[in-house]
C-alpha cells in the first residue's frame, strides 16, 4: 500500500482515464495498450491503483471486469459505494452519482458490494 510510483506504465493506464467520463474494461485496456506494455503488467499496475485506491472495480454484463476512477477514496478505504449502469445496446458503463447504503446484517460484515443496473443510455434510449 501507500503511493503508487508514477512510472510508464502507470502514466499510460492513468491517462486512458483522463480521456474517458465512463468506466473502462480491462479487455479494452489490454487492446489499447498491448503494444506498449505486456498484459502482465496491465493487470500487476491495475491491481496496484484499485489498491491504493484510485480506481474500483466491478463486473460487468457476461462477467467481464471493469474499472472506474475513484471519487472521495483514501488508502483507508473506498468511500463511493454506488451502482453502476451498463447500456445493453452501446456497452457503454458509468459510475451513477448515487450512493447506496448497505444496510446491517446480524453476524455478518460486508467487505464489497456490486450493484449494476443495465437498460438503455441517453444515446441509444430513442
Amino acid at each position: 500500500m501507500g503511493v503508487i510510483r508514477k512510472t510508464r506504465s502507470v502514466t499510460l493506464l492513468l491517462n486512458e482515464f483522463e480521456k474517458r467520463s465512463s468506466a473502462i474494461a480491462v479487455i479494452d485496456l489490454i487492446a489499447c495498450l498491448s503494444s506498449k506494455m505486456n498484459k502482465t503488467t496491465i493487470y500487476r499496475v491495475l491491481d496496484k491503483l484499485e489498491e491504493d485506491k484510485i480506481l474500483h472495480s466491478f463486473l460487468g454484463k457476461n462477467g467481464n471486469k471493469w474499472y472506474a476512477k475513484c471519487h472521495g477514496c483514501s488508502v483507508s478505504g473506498h468511500q463511493d459505494a454506488h451502482p453502476h449502469f451498463q447500456c445493453s445496446d452501446c456497452g457503454k458503463v458509468d459510475c451513477l452519482p448515487t450512493n447506496i447504503l448497505i444496510p446491517e446484517i446480524p453476524n455478518r460484515k460486508v467487505d464489497v458490494s456490486q450493484v449494476l443496473l443495465q437498460g438503455k443510455c441517453n444515446e441509444c434510449f430513442v
